[in-house]
């Protein structure tokens, strides 16, 4: 049987995400993202095209590399302002079923007991449908905002990020046993003492000694995103993710990444294909080739590729601003993001150069043509690189997501590579199509479940 794709819609709490200038498009809707009923609509419509989730990205700081300034940024609205995406959950929880959320959280600034509480409360509510999308934050922006003086250095905030999910699953999967709750009214005794234990972890970066705050959610642990591509990253995704979020240029390249995945999944234990990778695409479709040809064009119109430039200065570290139009522009490893600073390593590029790539505003993969064309060209992706699926960006909003799910769904389905109703179950069982709600055997975070132990109370350690 062909792989059926996964799909997650692209988004973030603010206007301008991956294609910037868009909002100025008379028929987008984004500067309305301050609304409840922008979201509800939205998690409506993306569970009416059987999608699997809704992935929302963040970031804390803000992108003042371009030009030394905020001044692109503000104009155009780069991720700038961006609001919380973890409280939006409930609302859109509360008019969907079935789709997932997908919820990007910086674990440098945020302290993992409270966290923890916070993912249980919306996997709770969502009866299950919670990812977390393990970031670890690259803006010196951030950092000053945050009371430092600059990020960490890449590799050391990997090495906190492990830690941070030790003391996550320690919190998640070891405090509260499954039958801890009983809510036995007759015997006044909503949840068994014996059942439930005090975490004690001192480590390098954390020291938490403390019950978690919740009782177990259907998922205990949320669904584990990641997007790290360096070779600490992937060491990262091999030992914890779920997901892995890639970008990709070419086939070639993306099928060397998602191979690189799947390979460090194996070293760490796990089973390869269990691990699912999904790719950032643009979609932009028509009734007709002609058509959405012409959608392109009307979108170019409105598009920034400046502020596109502007934000992946802010990925690179790199002032493009401070180069010519011609002029070579030079190869730094910075602290930033080291796929993304990766592709500048052949010294060919220029101002001018990244203005082109960033034409519609962002620098995804994008797709144009007609239902059936774009649909083989899905598929054509997923087979030719092994990818399990796409995170669909935004254009003009919500605009691409409509025409994805009335023209390109169908066609998907029609050649069996889209599911045409829902699975039953949580987020995890899903998109595993598993039976079990919780974090495999092979993960390391089982390792840390509630065990029965003689002992009338305990500490939960580990080494």
């Amino acid at each position: 049987m062909a792989k059926q794709i996964l799909l997650n819609a692209f988004n973030m709490n603010c206007i301008g995400h991956i294609n910037h200038g868009l909002w100025t498009h008379p028929r987008d809707t984004s500067t309305q993202y301050k609304s409840l009923e922008y979201w509800t609509n939205l998690a409506r419509l993306l569970e009416r095209g059987l999608f699997d989730g809704l992935f929302i990205a963040d970031i804390v700081g803000t992108y003042d590399i371009y030009g030394q300034s905020l001044d692109v940024t503000l104009k155009e609205s780069i991720q700038l302002p961006v609001n919380d995406p973890l409280l939006l959950v409930s609302a859109m929880a509360a008019v969907t079923r079935h789709l997932g959320f997908g919820l990007t959280a910086n674990l440098t600034y945020e302290a993992p007991y409270l966290f923890a509480r916070r993912l249980s409360t919306l996997d709770h509510l969502s009866n299950g449908r919670v990812g977390w999308n393990i970031v670890t934050g690259y803006l010196d922006s951030a950092a000053r905002a945050m009371g430092l003086e600059q990020q960490p250095e890449h590799d050391r905030r990997y090495d906190q990020a492990d830690e941070y999910l030790q003391v996550l699953y320690k919190l998640l999967e070891g405090s509260w046993a499954d039958d801890a709750v009983v809510a036995d009214r007759e015997q006044r005794v909503y949840a068994q003492p014996d059942k439930v234990r005090k975490v004690s972890h001192h480590g390098e970066f954390y020291n938490v000694e403390g019950y978690h705050l919740s009782e177990p959610s259907p998922q205990r642990t949320p669904v584990l995103f990641q997007a790290g591509s360096s070779q600490r990253g992937l060491a990262f995704a091999g030992n914890h993710a779920e997901c892995v979020f890639i970008s990709g240029q070419d086939k070639a390249a993306t099928r060397a990444q998602v191979d690189k995945v799947r390979a460090a999944a194996q070293a760490a234990g796990r089973d390869p294909q269990a691990v699912k990778v999904f790719m950032g695409i643009t979609v932009i479709v028509a009734a007709t080739e002609q058509a959405a040809q012409a959608k392109h064009a009307e979108y170019l119109r409105h598009a920034s590729p400046e502020a596109g430039v502007a934000h992946f200065a802010a990925s690179t570290g790199i002032d493009f601003a401070a180069y010519g139009l011609d002029e070579p522009i030079g190869f730094s490893q910075g602290n930033a993001i080291q796929s993304a600073t990766r592709q500048l390593q052949d010294n060919a590029w220029t101002r001018r150069r990244l203005l082109e790539q960033h034409a519609l505003g962002g620098r995804y993969v994008t797709l144009v043509g007609s239902p059936e064309q774009v649909a083989e060209q899905l598929i054509a992706w997923v087979d030719e690189t092994g990818l399990d699926g796409f995170n669909l960006t935004r254009t003009v909003t919500p605009e691409s997501f409509e025409d994805f799910i009335d023209l390109v769904i169908p066609q998907l389905q029609q050649r069996g590579r889209y599911k045409t109703a829902y699975a039953e179950g949580t987020l995890r069982e899903k998109l595993f199509q598993a039976d079990h709600a919780h974090l495999p055997a092979d993960h390391p975070g089982s390792t840390y479940r509630f065990t029965p132990t003689p002992a009338p109370t305990g500490a939960l350690h580990h080494a």
